[in-house]
């Protein structure tokens, strides 16, 4: 699994982390489901049993340009819910304890133009790490100054051309029947397989929670930009899911769907595009919540779902991982990033900006100890520095298979 990480080590913080896991390209190739009259198979009758745990009753639904159908659930009424420790459970909401200035974790989207039966993550990790909430984290960088860098148009959501959700539901993506007949099995929808990067600075991830934005074929069936979460107690085994198709994840926010595409994106040699994610502990009521960009508190995940991550974080990693499903050895022509080595710079490389993990009195720092690594530099690279107006951040990426990289 080719990589390229930016890890950080940390003693007793309350560390960010985040994740960027930008584009898994997996085959779309859905799987024909049977049509003819008669008994439903076992699988069928499965899969549509999943469908119905999944896709909650809607208050509303939403039809989204790029062929999504996004219901509006009621919040209470959301999966995480099924969860039998969240039965008597009282969503957490804002409180007025929360700072007021803080930065973020930036990095560019973009369009990516090769897919292959692979999937490429960009990811910031917590490692065996309410709508704003208390103990929001103190910025490092002034807000003007960083609003600042970034386009003028906000990175949104398609759906939300045709409507919106009303308050006190949550916006769900809904799953259709091909969704769950591409993965390898039902139980299997939604669910990632165990990471295995040879990275010599890393650890296990028995603990873990990610966020970003990714293209997954597989998992969407289209070749789309989409804002997503991930969660794991045990290294990816049996526990976890994306977005919300799992209980886990508690979703506040009416106006982000988890698994729903974003525009617009960046352009080689064009207009550049950040997205924002910060995600943090609470060290009150240890809940990790998630926010995107300046005013989307998503949720966040009960502390019960991680007990090595109950105090703290022991490493954060940001940047890209491929897994290469290619026969014989080939490499994928998978891209990373942009497809575009971090050479090229500005404007032409992806790139993660104003990097920052919190620390133990709640404040945003910039990370001490940072080191890179590639498994296959002629693959995929990365290149890190630090400046005034970005802090510490890397350009990443690459075309994947090339005549370097065979």
């Amino acid at each position: 699994m080719p990589a390229c990480w930016l890890p950080m080590t940390a003693a007793r913080a309350f560390l960010v982390a985040l994740v960027v896991a930008a584009a898994l390209f997996l085959d779309g190739a859905a799987a024909a489901a049977g049509g003819n009259a008669g008994a439903a198979s076992p699988r069928q009758r499965l899969v549509r049993s999943h469908l119905k745990r999944l896709n909650k009753a809607p208050v509303a639904t939403i039809e989204s340009p790029d062929g999504d159908f996004i219901d509006c659930v009621h919040i209470s009424n959301q999966p995480a819910f099924d969860h039998p420790f969240l039965k008597n459970h009282t969503i957490q909401v804002p409180l007025s304890a929360a700072p007021l200035h803080f930065s973020f974790h930036c990095f560019s989207v973009h369009k990516l133009q090769s897919f292959s039966p692979t999937c490429i993550m960009i990811s910031l990790s917590i490692i065996a790490f309410q709508m704003r909430p208390a103990y929001h984290p103190e910025g490092l960088y002034d807000e003007s100054k960083v609003a600042s860098q970034q386009q003028t148009q906000i990175i949104t959501q398609m759906w939300h051309q045709n409507g919106k959700c009303p308050e006190n539901t949550i916006p769900i993506r809904r799953t259709k029947k091909e969704d769950v007949l591409r993965a390898s099995s039902v139980r299997r929808y939604g669910k990632k397989r165990h990471r295995s990067t040879p990275n010599p600075m890393s650890v296990d991830p028995d603990m873990l929670n990610e966020s970003g934005h990714q293209v997954s074929p597989d998992l969407y069936g289209d070749n789309n930009t989409r804002l997503f979460t991930y969660w794991t107690s045990d290294a990816y085994q049996a526990t976890g899911c994306y977005n919300l198709l799992c209980s886990g994840f508690i979703q506040i926010n009416n106006q982000i769907a988890m698994g729903a595409s974003i525009f617009p994106i960046s352009n080689y040699g064009g207009s550049q595009y950040d997205i924002n994610i910060l995600v943090w502990k609470d060290p009150k009521e240890g809940n990790w919540w998630l926010q995107f960009g300046n005013n989307y508190v998503l949720g966040y995940w009960p502390s019960f779902l991680f007990s090595y991550l109950a105090d703290s974080a022991s490493m954060i990693e940001w940047g890209g991982e491929v897994v290469n499903s290619e026969p014989d050895g080939g490499h994928t022509t998978t891209q990373m990033g942009s497809g575009h080595f971090p050479e090229e710079g500005f404007g032409k490389a992806s790139y993660f900006r104003n990097i920052q993990v919190v620390d133990s009195s709640n404040n945003l720092k910039p990370p001490k100890g940072v080191g890179s690594f590639t498994e296959q530099s002629n693959c995929y690279d990365v290149q890190n520095g630090n400046n005034g107006d970005w802090g510490t951040y890397f350009y990443y990426g690459g075309p994947g298979k090339n005549p370097n990289c065979p």
